[in-house]
């Protein structure tokens, strides 16, 4: 999509993030080397989580919980069940979500709310508890995506720009919150040990509309790989949520990005070396190393995502918009957003800088 196309679309004219008070990057390390029996898996363990590229993740947890002092919610004789979880989930999304909603500067004549939240369920939803504290109206439109994973904050902003291009004044409040630290699961396996150490709380706010300066949504990109859907899944057990994300994820995703359908998908018809602006899901280290190297793009094309990976750590659906956020302040005139999730699939969008019109 040309700079040209793109001046008409709906564009995000503000964003914001927030993060919890508890960074729990260096306790999480400590507790999961405990788990892991002998010597020898101890130091691969280490030696690999070095490598991860994550140096803050950021918790809902008060001290005691973070530091998983005994009695506390993951210090027990037996984990907390995935009720004890929701109820922990229900009191601090919401909590988590008005956070970086009160950073947007206006949020006057709000049309519609699109809310992601993939760790958590509670009725009434989020949608509703966000949209009765900001006092949004009762003929406000809500729309709740859930349990997408980490791709639902393209899929939220994607609908937003749908949302808006049906009505032109539509003012669309989309919000993504994740509380990944109550799914904490007691394995003693480094492979899970390891996924699990990715994932952190964080939310985000954008209001998307159709006039002022901003990113402009473009074509959406979506891709299901063939013979995937064990590669990444999303299971609810007796002990909350429990995340399955293969070693092989990388590799398939390199390979993908390599073929020159995917590649034209996502550059648009265009030269990738044209795209300015890359917002990439943050999924990890190696799904960013997947990326550079499957569409052989320069070292620093990534460097916002590498930047939230390194922060904030994975926090789902939230993490892409925090790239998008660096993006705001870039102003790309030609950019593209992925984001990787279950199955294992690819969902992102074209954007780019617009002027007010």
């Amino acid at each position: 999509m040309t700079e040209h196309a793109l001046s008409g679309e709906p564009r995000i004219t503000a964003i914001a993030t927030a993060v919890p008070a508890q960074d729990v990057a260096e306790t999480y390390r400590r507790w999961a080397r405990r788990q892991i029996p002998g010597e020898r898996e101890g130091a691969i363990f280490e030696r690999m989580a070095e490598r991860s590229g994550i140096t803050h993740r950021w918790s809902i947890f008060d001290e005691a919980d973070a530091r998983l002092e005994p009695g506390s919610f993951y210090a027990r004789e037996k984990p907390p069940g995935t009720a004890e979880r929701m109820e922990l989930y229900a009191r601090s999304a919401p909590e988590l979500a008005l956070s970086a909603i009160r950073k947007l500067p206006d949020l006057s004549g709000v049309t519609h709310l699109v809310v992601a939240s993939c760790t958590g369920f509670v009725a009434p939803g989020i949608d509703q508890i966000i949209a009765r504290e900001l006092d949004l109206g009762r003929d406000v439109e809500r729309t709740l995506i859930g349990f997408m994973g980490c791709y639902a904050g393209a899929i939220a902003l994607r609908t937003a720009r749908h949302l808006a291009r049906s009505d032109d004044e539509a003012r669309v409040l989309v919000v993504t919150v994740e509380i990944a630290s109550v799914h904490l699961q007691p394995v003693a396996e480094i492979e899970p040990l390891l996924a699990m150490m990715q994932f952190a709380d964080g939310a985000a706010a954008a209001i998307v509309e159709n006039r002022g300066d901003g990113l402009a949504l473009g074509e959406s990109i979506a891709l299901a790989l063939d013979d995937s859907a064990g590669l990444i899944t999303w299971n609810i057990v007796d002990t909350g949520f429990a995340m399955h994300l293969s070693g092989e994820v990388p590799g398939r995703l390199a390979d993908a990005l390599e073929s020159a359908e995917v590649r034209e998908a996502i550059s648009g018809g265009r030269d990738l070396a044209a795209i300015d602006g890359w917002a990439v899901h943050a999924g990890g280290r190696s799904i960013l190393d997947a990326v550079t190297r499957g569409l052989s793009l320069p070292d620093d094309a990534l460097d916002a995502s590498r930047d939230v990976l390194r922060e904030n750590g994975n926090m789902s659906s939230s993490t892409l918009l925090f790239a998008m956020a660096t993006m705001m302040q870039r102003r790309p005139q030609r950019g593209v957003a992925l984001a990787f999730g279950p199955g294992l699939a690819m969902e992102g969008f074209h954007f780019g800088w617009v002027d007010a019109g």
